[in-house]
C-alpha cells in the first residue's frame, strides 16, 4: 500500500496534517487516510503503524485534492443511519477524532470537552459533489430494503414452518435462480442480536422485532433476504433465556450454524466471557462429529448440484464495550484473532471445523452502537468464495430440511449431563439397551435408512432377554462367521417326524453348512453342553421394538400343536403311515446296537415275504434280524444279550437253537438290561403321554401357553395388521410366524420356510413377510 510521495502529490491537501504523531511528530503533510485507525497519515507514520501485524490488513486510500474524512461518531445525517458518512467538520485535537456538526454540538457542547482545541475542515464545492454522490448511492440501497420483511423458518419445536421448497423461496421474496449466501446471528438474550441484523443490513428498518421488555422478541428461527448484499438473514433465539424445550432449541442453533456460510456471535459485555469459547468450541466438535457425514449424505442423497461444503462457517466476533478497551488494545503486537486462539486452548475448545474465526470490536462512548466496521468485515467475507461457495435458496433448504428429519424428537432432559452446549444425545439415537442400558451410538432416525441400532461397549447377559446367539464353532475356525438357532427339528423332518424326534432327543442346533451339530438329549445320560463342543457365544444387545431372541426352542410348544394337528390330519388321510414310521424311527432310536435298523428291513428274514405299510416289523432279541409275526412268534431267555432271564420274542431259527451259546463278545449284566428296559418305558411313556395330552386338551385352552415369545398375545389383537378388519366369532385370527403379528386368513394364506424363527417347513405368513428377499 506504501509508495514513495511524488513531488506532485506534495501540496494538495497543505492543511491536512498527520494525526498520528507516530513517527513524524505531526509536522508532516497527511498522504492517507486509514477508516479503521479512523486518522489521516502522513507516508512514514502509515509505513511504521501497518508494518504491525494486526494493522496489516487496514484499509487505506491515498488522499485526493480537497479531501475531507468522515465523521468519526456518526453513521447518517441523523445519527442512526448506518451505510450514510457524514464528512467531518472539524477534528477534536485531544480526543483526535473527527466530527460533523451535529456530533460537535452533541459531544463538544458541554463540560471540559467544550475546550478541547479543534481544527475546521474547508469543504470545497468538489467535497459537497461527493456528498451528494453518496447520498444517492446509498438512497438506492435504502430503498431496495424498504419492502423486506421476516418470517418464522423454524419455531421452538424444531418444527419447520414453511411447507416445501418454493414457498420458502416466496417467504424469501428471491428469485429461485439466485445465488446467495447465509448469514446468522447467535448470542446471549438480550445482547441485541435483533438490532444489530436491522441496523447492519436494513438501515435501521425493524425487519426483525425487537422489544425494550425483559421477555425475549425472538422465538424460533426466524428470516429475511438482503437485497443489496444478496444474502438470506437468519435471527436466532438467544442463549441463556429459554425454559422450555431447552435441549431442542440448543440443538436448532446447530442446525442453523451448519447452513450458514458467516455466523456473528454477538456479545455486549465489557470483557469475553467464557460462554462465547464454550459454545464456538462445542458447536465445532458436535458439527465434525455428526453434521460433516451428514451433509455429504444430504448432498448425494438430495442430487444437489452444489454440493454442501463440510468445512463450516467463517465466524465474527462482535464485541461491544462501553468501560472496558477492545481485546488487543493493551497488546500491541498481538493480534485479537490469535489472543481468541489462546483462550480456546485454555478452555480445551478446539474450533476446527470453522473456516476462520476474526475478532471486530467497537466501544460506545456514547449512544449509538457503530455498526459500520462489522459491516465492513461482513461485506469482506462475503465476496470470500474460497470455501463457500453462493447457491440456489432451494439447495439452502433442501440441507435444512435434511437436517431437521435426521435430527429431530425429544431430548430427555433429566437422563443428560449438561457439561456441553452441544453434548451427544442431542443428536445421536436415544434407544438404550434393554440389558445392559448402554445407547445407541448411530444418529437420529436412522432406522429410517434400515441401519440398525449399535453400541461402543459389550453389552451382558440378562436370563430375562436370553440375549445369547450362537455361532457354529466349525464355520467360525473355517473364517465364517454363521448364526445357529437352537430348534425342534432339523430343516431335513417332516413336521411329524419332527414332533417325535422332540419327544425323544430334544431341540437341535442345525448349521446350514455342517447340518445337525448337536441334539439336546441324545445321549440321555452325560450329555455335554453345546458351549463346550459346538458353538460359540456371543452376548448381543437387546434394542426397544426389536425382536426376541430365539433361544431354548422357545416355540417348541406350538410346534407341537402344529405338528399334533398335522399328525392327526395324516392319520385321518393316510391311515396308519405316519404312525407306522413314527413307530419305527423311535424304535431304532432305542434299540440295541446289533437289532438291524428298521429302515434296512424290507422283508422277513425267514419267509422272505415282503413288509407293506401297515405291517408290523419284530425283531428277534437274538439275532436281532426282522422278521414277521408268524415266523418270531416264540419266546425263550435271552439272557446273554442282557435280556436278564425273562423270555422275550425270538425268531424261529434261534429258538430252535436255543441250547447253542450265541457268539457274543462280552454279555450284558442284570444292571443292563434294566438299563434298556428302562430307557424303552421312559421313551413310550414320555411320546404317549404328550401326545394322549395335547389330544385330550382342547387347543383353545393351551394356546396361551404355547404361543412364542415374539407373538403378539390374542387379546391384544383386535384388527388385521393388514387390512385392518375388525375380528369377531366368524373371522378367526392367524399369526405369521416370521413377525408375530395377527392377521386375517386372506392376508396370511401364504405358506413359507422361517428358519430365523426355528420354522424350517413352510408356515403361515403375512403378505409383507412373504415379499422379503431372501430367508425369512
Amino acid at each position: 500500500m506504501s509508495a514513495q510521495t511524488s513531488p506532485a502529490e506534495k501540496g494538495l491537501n497543505p492543511g491536512l496534517m498527520c494525526q498520528e504523531s507516530y513517527a513524524c511528530s505531526g509536522t508532516d503533510e497527511a498522504v492517507f487516510e486509514c477508516d479503521e485507525c479512523c486518522s489521516l497519515q502522513c507516508l512514514r507514520c502509515e509505513e511504521e503503524l501497518h508494518r504491525q501485524e494486526r494493522l496489516r490488513n487496514h484499509e487505506r486510500i491515498r488522499l485526493k485534492p480537497g479531501h475531507i474524512p468522515y465523521c468519526d461518531p456518526c453513521k447518517g445525517p441523523n445519527g442512526h443511519s448506518p451505510g450514510v458518512r457524514q464528512r467531518a467538520a472539524v477534528r477534536c485535537q485531544t480526543c483526535k477524532i473527527n466530527l460533523c456538526l451535529e456530533c460537535q454540538k452533541r459531544t463538544h457542547s458541554g463540560g471540559n470537552k467544550r475546550r478541547h482545541p479543534v481544527t475546521v475542515y474547508h469543504v470545497t464545492k468538489v467535497q459537497e459533489s461527493l456528498e451528494e454522490e453518496d447520498m444517492d448511492e446509498e438512497t438506492k440501497r435504502k430503498k431496495m430494503t424498504e419492502k423486506v420483511v421476516s418470517f418464522l423458518l423454524v419455531d421452538e419445536n424444531e418444527e419447520i414452518q414453511v411447507t416445501n421448497e418454493e414457498d420458502f423461496i416466496r417467504k424469501l421474496d428471491c428469485k429461485p435462480d439466485q445465488n446467495l449466501k447465509v448469514v446468522s446471528i447467535f448470542g446471549n438474550t438480550g445482547d441485541g442480536k435483533s438490532h444489530t441484523l436491522n441496523h447492519t443490513f436494513f438501515y435501521g428498518r425493524e425487519v426483525f422485532k425487537t422489544s425494550p421488555t425483559q421477555e425475549s422478541c425472538t422465538v424460533g428461527v426466524w428470516a429475511a433476504y438482503d437485497p443489496v448484499h444478496k444474502v438470506a438473514v437468519i435471527d436466532t433465539e438467544g442463549l441463556l433465556g429459554a425454559t422450555v424445550n431447552l435441549s431442542q432449541r440448543t440443538r436448532l442453533l446447530l442446525k442453523v450454524l451448519a447452513i450458514s456460510d458467516l455466523v456473528i456471535y454477538r456479545t455486549h459485555a465489557d470483557r469475553l466471557h467464557n460462554d462465547l469459547f464454550k459454545f464456538l468450541g462445542d458447536a465445532s466438535e458436535a458439527y465434525l462429529k455428526h453434521f460433516t457425514k451428514e451433509l455429504k449424505a444430504t448432498t448425494a442423497r438430495c442430487g444437489l448440484d452444489v454440493p454442501l461444503s463440510t468445512l463450516g462457517p467463517a465466524v465474527i466476533i462482535f464485541h461491544e464495550t462501553v468501560h472496558t478497551q477492545l481485546l488487543g488494545s493493551d497488546h500491541p503486537s498481538e493480534v485479537p484473532e490469535k489472543l481468541i486462539q489462546d483462550r480456546f486452548r485454555k478452555l480445551g475448545r478446539f474450533p476446527e471445523a470453522f473456516s476462520s474465526i476474526h475478532y471486530k470490536g467497537t466501544r460506545t462512548y456514547n449512544p449509538p452502537t457503530d455498526f459500520s466496521g462489522l459491516r465492513r468485515a461482513l461485506e469482506q467475507q462475503l465476496e470470500n468464495n474460497t470455501t463457500r461457495s453462493p447457491r440456489h435458496p432451494g439447495v439452502i433448504f433442501k440441507a435444512l430440511k435434511a437436517l431437521s428429519d435426521r435430527f429431530s424428537g425429544e431430548i430427555p432432559d433429566d437422563q443428560m449431563a449438561h457439561s456441553s452446549f452441544f453434548p451427544d444425545e442431542y443428536f445421536t439415537c436415544s434407544s438404550l439397551c434393554l440389558s445392559c442400558g448402554a445407547g445407541c451410538k448411530n444418529s437420529m432416525n436412522h432406522g429410517k435408512e434400515g441401519v440398525p441400532h449399535e453400541a461402543k461397549s459389550r453389552c451382558r447377559y440378562t436370563h430375562q432377554y436370553d440375549n445369547r446367539v450362537y455361532t457354529c464353532k466349525t464355520c467360525y475356525e473355517r473364517g465364517k462367521e454363521v448364526s445357529v438357532v437352537p430348534k425342534t427339528s432339523a430343516s431335513t423332518d417332516s413336521p411329524w417326524m419332527g414332533l417325535a424326534k422332540y419327544a425323544w432327543s430334544g431341540y437341535v442346533i442345525e448349521c446350514p453348512n455342517c447340518g445337525v451339530v448337536y441334539r439336546s438329549r441324545q445321549y440321555w445320560f452325560g450329555n455335554q453342553d453345546p458351549v463346550d463342543t459346538v458353538v460359540r457365544t456371543e452376548i448381543v444387545h437387546v434394542w426397544p421394538g426389536t425382536d426376541g431372541f430365539l433361544k431354548d426352542n422357545n416355540n417348541a410348544a406350538q410346534r407341537l400343536l402344529d405338528g399334533m394337528n398335522f399328525m392327526a390330519q395324516s392319520v385321518s388321510e393316510l391311515s396308519l403311515g405316519p404312525t407306522k414310521a413314527v413307530t419305527s424311527w423311535l424304535t431304532d432310536q432305542i434299540a440295541p446296537a446289533y437289532w438291524r435298523p428298521n429302515s434296512q428291513i424290507l422283508s422277513c428274514n425267514k419267509c422272505a415275504t415282503s413288509f407293506k405299510d401297515n405291517d408290523t416289523k419284530h425283531h428277534c432279541r437274538a439275532c436281532g434280524e426282522g422278521f414277521c409275526d408268524s415266523c418270531s412268534s416264540k419266546t425263550r431267555p435271552v439272557p446273554e444279550r442282557g435280556w436278564g432271564p425273562a423270555p422275550v420274542r425270538v425268531c424261529d431259527n434261534c429258538y430252535d437253537a436255543r441250547n447253542v451259546q450265541l457268539d457274543v463278545a462280552e454279555a450284558q449284566d442284570d444292571e443292563g438290561g434294566t438299563l434298556i428296559a428302562r430307557k424303552v418305558g421312559e421313551a413310550v411313556q414320555n411320546t404317549l403321554g404328550a401326545v394322549v395330552t395335547a389330544i385330550d386338551i382342547p387347543l383353545g385352552l393351551v394356546k396361551d401357553a404355547a404361543r412364542p415369545a415374539y407373538w403378539v398375545p390374542d387379546h391384544e389383537i383386535l384388527h388385521c395388521h393388514s387390512c385392518r378388519k375388525e375380528f369377531s366369532i366368524k373371522l378367526s385370527k392367524h399369526h405369521c410366524r416370521a413377525c408375530g403379528q395377527g392377521f386375517c386368513d386372506e392376508c396370511s394364506h401364504d405358506r413359507r420356510a422361517v428358519p430365523s424363527r426355528g420354522w424350517d417347513h413352510p408356515v403361515r405368513v403375512c403378505f409383507n413377510c412373504n415379499k422379503k428377499p431372501g430367508d425369512l
